[in-house]
C-alpha cells in the first residue's frame, strides 16, 4: 500500500481506538453526509486554483438540480466536456466532496467539467439518482453552446457509485442519435455484480467496508425494482455499441474485481475499453489528493488519457 495512505489509515484507527461508535444503520444519513464532506474537503486543500467555477441549476428528472461548471485557465471558447457524477453510494457525497478531484481533472486535462449534484437516497430512492444522471447528461448536450462544450466531444465519468451512473447513462443513451457520448471515465465503479466477486468476499475495507456497502444498498432500495438493471449492470447482456471507456481500479478495494470484469465485458462486446489497476491504492483515492503525491500523479495520468480520447 502507498505509505502515505497507510499512515492515514493507521492514524484513523488510532483515533478510533476506545471510542464507542454506534452501528452505521442507526446514524441518520445527513450526519454521515456532513462528516464525509468535512473529511473530503480537508484532503483536497491543494487542488488546482487555476480553475474558474460557476454554480448552475440544470434540469434533473423532477426539476432543477445543482451543478458546477469547471473551466481551466486559458481554455478556448469551446472545449470537450466531462459530465461528472460523484461517488458516495447514492447516499452521501456532493459538489464539495469531489470539488478537488473535479478541479484536477479540468486543470490536468484542459477541458471543462460539469459536476452534477443528483438527488440522494433514502430521501429520493432509486431510480431518482439514475433519472437525474440521464437528464443532466441530456441537458449538457442540449445546452453545450451555453457552457462552452463541443457536443461531439462530451464524456461521462464518475467514481464508485458515480461510475455506476456514468456507465448506466451510457447504456440509457446508447441509441439516442442526438446525444452521442464520446467516452466513459469509470473510476473504481460499482457494478453490483451477480454473483458476488471474490474481492467483495475477501475485502472488508479499508474505507469501503461491508457494513458501509450494506447501508448504501439498503437506502438506495433498488433491489426488486423492475429497472434494477440500471444499478446491477451485470444484468445487462448487450454492451455492444457503447462509447470507448477507461476503467480504473484500486488494489485495496472490494470493487476491484467487478471493475476489471466490466472492462473485459466491454472489450468482449467490441467496445474500445482499457483497464488500469493501481495496486497500491484504496477505494476513494482520487478524492484524497492531499494525502499522497502519488494520487496527484495518477490524476495526471488519468487526465492525460481523457484528454487524448477527446482530442
Amino acid at each position: 500500500m502507498d505509505p502515505h495512505l497507510k499512515a492515514m489509515l493507521e492514524q484513523l484507527a488510532a483515533a478510533a481506538e476506545g471510542v464507542e461508535v454506534p452501528p452505521l444503520a442507526v446514524i441518520p444519513p445527513p450526519m454521515v453526509r456532513a462528516q464525509y464532506q468535512e473529511q473530503r474537503i480537508a484532503t483536497n486543500q491543494g487542488a488546482p486554483k487555476d480553475v474558474v467555477t460557476k454554480d448552475l441549476q440544470i434540469d434533473g428528472a423532477a426539476g432543477k438540480i445543482p451543478a458546477r461548471l469547471y473551466t481551466p485557465a486559458g481554455a478556448a471558447a469551446t472545449t470537450p466536456l466531462l459530465v461528472y457524477f460523484h461517488g458516495g453510494g447514492f447516499v452521501i457525497g456532493d459538489l464539495e466532496t469531489h470539488d478537488g478531484h473535479c478541479r484536477r481533472m479540468a486543470s490536468f486535462a484542459g477541458i471543462r467539467v460539469l459536476a452534477v449534484d443528483y438527488r440522494l437516497a433514502p430521501e429520493f430512492p432509486f431510480p431518482a439518482s439514475h433519472d437525474d444522471a440521464v437528464a443532466a447528461t441530456s441537458w449538457a448536450f442540449d445546452h453545450a453552446a451555453e457552457i462552452g462544450a463541443d457536443p461531439a466531444r462530451i464524456a461521462v465519468g464518475g467514481c464508485s457509485a458515480g461510475g455506476n451512473l456514468a456507465a448506466s447513462v451510457s447504456i440509457s443513451l446508447k441509441d439516442d442519435p442526438k446525444r452521442r457520448i464520446a467516452y466513459q471515465l469509470l473510476l473504481y465503479p460499482g457494478i453490483w455484480p451477480e454473483p458476488e466477486t471474490q474481492s467483495r468476499k475477501d475485502l472488508d475495507g479499508p474505507l469501503l467496508t461491508k457494513e458501509v456497502m450494506t447501508w448504501f444498498e439498503t437506502h438506495l432500495a433498488a433491489d426488486g425494482h423492475p429497472d434494477a438493471w440500471r444499478v446491477m449492470l451485470s444484468r445487462v447482456t448487450d454492451l455492444s455499441g457503447l462509447p470507448p471507456a477507461l476503467v480504473v481500479t484500486a488494489g485495496y478495494d472490494p470493487l476491484k474485481d467487478e471493475g476489471r470484469d466490466y472492462a473485459r465485458r466491454l472489450s468482449d462486446a467490441g467496445v474500445a475499453a482499457s483497464h488500469v489497476e493501481y495496486p497500491d491504492m484504496v477505494h476513494d483515492f482520487y478524492i484524497l489528493g492531499d494525502i499522497s503525491p502519488r494520487i496527484v500523479e495518477i490524476a495526471k495520468e488519468t487526465a492525460a488519457t481523457l484528454k487524448t480520447a477527446l482530442a
